[in-house]
């Protein structure tokens, strides 16, 4: 007798597609906001909002990839259109020169000053107001680990990268 595939039990199922439909909902009304008030993308105000938090304003390429969980040619063109609008700027490491830093402008940090009240909002509207602070405090419980044991994983910039036949 064959071996049955792995599945989930019920709550398991149910868990699973609550997750992806919050998660989707609020990505959706999160983008549209973004795209609204400050003409950006979803993964282009992530890399905004963490150069904003950097302590120099700068991050490596390669670690942003990781960050945001994005390919590296993708984050490159994306950091090539922050580049052309001012909101980033481009160069080679100090400390490695095959490795770009990515560094926020003035304009970046004033375009992530007129996105972030609409985004709070949207945020706080959508995935904490029908939520108690301990429910919030659960929730944070619940998906820091899990978080945590994905990210344990390698990043897509550590793995060997395909050859082309």
């Amino acid at each position: 007798m064959p071996d049955l595939p792995p599945s989930l039990d019920p709550t398991q199922l149910g868990a699973y597609f609550a997750l992806i439909e919050v998660t989707s909902l609020l990505r959706h009304a999160v983008e549209q906001q973004l795209r609204e008030v400050g003409d950006l993308s979803y993964v282009q105000f992530q890399l905004l909002a963490t150069l904003g938090d950097a302590s120099a304003g700068s991050a490596r390429m390669t670690d942003l990839a990781d960050g945001v969980v994005y390919s590296r040619s993708a984050l490159t063109y994306q950091a090539g259109l922050l580049e052309k609008a001012g909101l980033v700027t481009r160069a080679p490491s100090a400390d490695d020169e095959r490795s770009t830093t990515v560094t926020i402008t003035d304009a970046g940090r004033d375009r992530l000053a007129a996105v972030f009240p609409g985004h709070i909002e949207i945020v706080q509207r959508l995935l904490f107001e029908p939520l108690s602070p301990d429910d919030v405090q659960a929730l944070s419980d619940l998906l820091g680990p899990v978080r945590d044991h994905m990210r344990a994983i390698p990043p897509r910039s550590a793995a060997p990268r395909r050859k082309r036949t």
